[in-house]
């Protein structure tokens, strides 16, 4: 089935829950991503691809390079990203609920007078009252950008609610749909290949998250990896079709195949 594929120019890779959890490494993750950096004689391009709305870039990047992992900043892209490149498109003021250290990748973004809700992770924000503002803007015609839907996550001591619920009860009360500009859409996954010159059929994405992360890439046209580590539970690998292109057991064993197999 490889015949058909051209050659692997790119590689994304997830974070929370593929490459970490919290504040711990997912064991081996730094060695092996070290193994794919030698892919830069290849050459291939790595992308880190995440749903994050907890902390901003270099934030992310910070506890990043604590736990041991050679990244630069210029190689992260985030749903807070393409959010913000949203809002700049279609010039609008939101009502940010998003976590407050998410804040500083919207400096210089107006936010006074809101004609417009985004969603991010935010659980100091998910109550009662906030939840009722955001849903008379959006009666009002205020669009609703949701950063992403993730239903779920991976925290150290166990799953946790992610924005997908809280965005569906928007959706539900308001009969409307969100935008959402994080994984799984098509469209995030085309602007981290940007800049790459790199065509989704010579990309590779790895993740925790069979919809998000897999599924969401292999319907941009890439071949996706997913591990079992992070927020994977027993036959998740059944619920997206077509199938994942892989399923290991973590990171380093994905990077083995992808030097034994696809280069």
């Amino acid at each position: 089935r490889m015949a058909a594929r051209r050659a692997l120019k790119a590689v994304l890779v997830d974070l929370s829950g593929t490459l970490h959890i919290e504040d711990s490494a997912v064991p081996g993750a730094q060695e092996a991503l070290k193994r794919d950096r030698l892919l830069r004689g290849a050459p291939v391009t790595i992308r880190f691809v995440t749903n994050t709305t907890k902390e901003c870039k270099r934030d992310l990047l910070e506890r990043l390079t604590k736990l041991g992992f050679d990244i630069a900043e210029s190689e992260i892209f985030t749903s807070l990203t393409a959010a913000r490149n949203l809002l700049e498109q279609k010039q609008v003021r939101p009502l940010l609920l998003v976590d407050d250290k998410a804040l500083p990748d919207f400096t210089g973004i107006a936010t006074d007078d809101p004609n417009a809700v985004v969603v991010g992770l935010a659980p100091e924000h998910f109550h009662y009252e906030m939840m009722n503002k955001a849903f008379r803007l959006i009666l009002d015609g205020a669009p609703l950008i949701a950063i992403h839907k993730a239903r779920y996550f991976k925290k150290k001591n166990g799953l946790a609610l992610g924005p997908g619920p809280f965005v569906a009860g928007l959706e539900y009360a308001t009969d409307t749909k969100a935008t959402v500009v994080g994984k799984p859409e098509k469209t995030f996954f085309l602007e981290a290949l940007r800049g790459t010159d790199c065509a989704p059929e010579e990309a590779v994405m790895i993740g925790d998250d069979c919809r998000d992360d897999v599924g969401g890439a292999q319907n941009a046209g890439m071949r996706g990896i997913l591990v079992r580590t992070g927020k994977y539970r027993p036959a998740d690998e059944d619920k997206i079709n077509p199938a994942p292109y892989l399923t290991c057991e973590n990171f380093p064993e994905a990077v083995e195949h992808i030097l034994e197999h696809l280069l």
